[in-house]
């Protein structure tokens, strides 16, 4: 029987100076977790595409000798479908954090998918080409690191109109065909985009799942954000939005998710836990613990 997914937990963000890395890490050292996924895009570890040495060395050591291993979040704004022009500097930057994910032995190194401006549609089907052509390079660079590029998949947001469907990352990732480039299934986002466009969500999710070798799990109703809130309280007074709420809290449908959908192997999931929610944390690993026994896991 294949063995369930390796569960784990996002860490607070802290300090962008690392000053207080070695506390957020602490905090979850009683929770049973498997991994601890690191907001890495938040600390001050790469400056113009380099890896800032000192700094580097420094979130390593703080790593160092935890009983858990650990997954990395990379910068939210690299997107391979951007104008030619920004590419290069986000395949750099890219690279910098598959070199510190490979410092501390994380496996994977979670990316987001492509996004273009509602003006940008026209050049669509060349955006995805050029999100096909640099996921490969940089899945070449993480193969010779050990690290897996997980790419997440998104829903519309702000400016941002034209981020591929479920099933089209599916597409698009059987095309690159690199098994270094992987997908990030987060199931909220996903719910939200098939709201945002009147897909069937479930139809989809069973598309991307066989890709999906990460999992982020966090719960919410479903719905688009509205265009601002004064607090983030307020969203969820509406239920509108990513809320990122413990899982079992909002609208994600996980029984059928589980039913349904067939993950590789030695997928990890990580539950993303909005802050506001961390002394729900507990509650928020224990249904995702309930969640990740139950799914279907292929071999």
């Amino acid at each position: 029987m294949p063995i369930q997914p390796a569960l784990g937990l996002t860490s607070r963000e802290g300090q962008p100076d690392l000053s207080d890395l070695a506390a957020r890490l602490d905090e979850v050292a009683d929770l049973g977790v498997a991994f601890v996924e690191l907001p890495a895009y938040h600390y001050d570890l790469v400056l113009a595409g380099r890896p800032m040495a000192v700094r580097v060395a420094e979130f390593e050591a703080i790593c160092r000798g935890r009983p858990f291993g650990f997954t990395v979040h990379g910068p939210l704004p690299i997107n391979f479908m951007a104008p030619p022009a920004l590419l290069p500097r986000f395949l750099e930057t890219t690279v910098a954090f598959i070199e510190i994910a490979a410092r501390i032995g994380a496996p994977h190194l979670v990316i987001h998918a492509g996004m273009m401006q509602a003006d940008e549609r026209h050049d669509a089907e060349n955006a995805a080409a050029r999100q096909r052509d640099y996921l490969h390079r940089a899945g070449e660079i993480a193969a010779a690191h050990k690290v897996v590029l997980c790419v997440e998949n998104l829903f519309d947001f702000g400016p941002y109109a034209a981020t591929p469907s479920i099933a089209r990352l599916a597409e698009e990732l059987a095309l690159i065909d690199h098994p270094h480039v992987r997908a990030t299934f987060d199931f909220s986002h996903g719910l939200i985009h098939a709201s945002q466009y009147g897909y069937d969500f479930l139809e989809e999710a069973k598309a991307l799942a066989p890709f999906a070798k990460h999992l982020h799990l966090h719960d919410s109703f479903g719905q688009p954000d509205l265009s601002w809130v004064y607090d983030s309280a307020e969203a969820n007074a509406f239920g509108l939005g990513d809320l990122h709420l413990p899982l079992g809290w909002g609208g994600v449908p996980w029984d059928a998710l589980a039913e349904h959908c067939t993950f590789p192997a030695d997928t990890i999931a990580i539950h993303e836990l909005n802050e506001r929610f961390w002394r729900d944390r507990q509650e928020a690993l224990d249904n995702a613990r309930g969640f990740v026994e139950r799914l279907r896991m292929a071999g």
